[in-house]
């Protein structure tokens, strides 16, 4: 994972409200690994993605 792109191509900015809590972490985890807070915060959105494509309304086709 350390070698891989994650925040690559055009950017847009997102502007958002996060608990202060989750923020602190985030930014604890960024100093800890290495990671910018901007790439954590893509890598765990990717994920987030991946997890839940339904909330995108993409279906699997099984044909």
């Amino acid at each position: 994972m350390k070698g891989q792109v994650h925040n690559q191509g055009e950017l847009k900015e997102l502007k958002v409200e996060i608990e202060k809590s989750v923020v602190e972490a985030i930014e604890k985890m960024a100093a800890n690994t290495g990671y910018s807070l901007n790439e954590l915060v893509v890598i765990a959105l990717k994920r987030f993605r991946a997890s839940h494509s339904d909330y995108e309304k993409k279906t699997m086709s099984l044909d």
